[in-house]
């Protein structure tokens, strides 16, 4: 079966930010996400899961462990268990990206405050 954002679950998180579950299972989690202009996640990091952002349209910002990080349009960043994280949009335009956490990691999220 083809699988696309118009045939999986949508949902919103953070202000105004869009996700659709490509794959949705226990051991393996596919998301394409969608983040306006300006929006940022949580900072946070997951206990189990390890997780690959393939950029498909705009420019994230990743903090990783206090650094920032750069990643354009066609490129992506791995993120280890327990490594504190943030995606931000900074641009003018939608960032658009895949994240592929495995295992799942709803669940296994640890907010970290500033």
């Amino acid at each position: 079966m083809e699988i696309s954002k118009t045939n999986s679950e949508a949902y919103s998180w953070g202000e105004k930010c869009k996700g659709w579950h490509l794959v949705n299972t226990n051991d393996l989690s596919v998301i394409e996400e969608l983040m306006p202009p300006g929006t940022q996640e949580t900072n946070h990091k997951h206990s189990k899961s390890q997780q690959f952002f393939y950029i498909l349209k705009g420019k994230a910002t990743f903090v990783i462990e206090g650094t920032p990080y750069t990643i354009n349009e066609n490129c992506g960043i791995h993120i280890k268990p327990n490594t504190l994280h943030q995606i931000k949009n900074r641009t003018n335009e939608d960032l658009e990206f895949i994240v592929i956490s495995q295992p799942h990691s709803h669940g296994d999220k640890i907010v970290v405050h500033d």
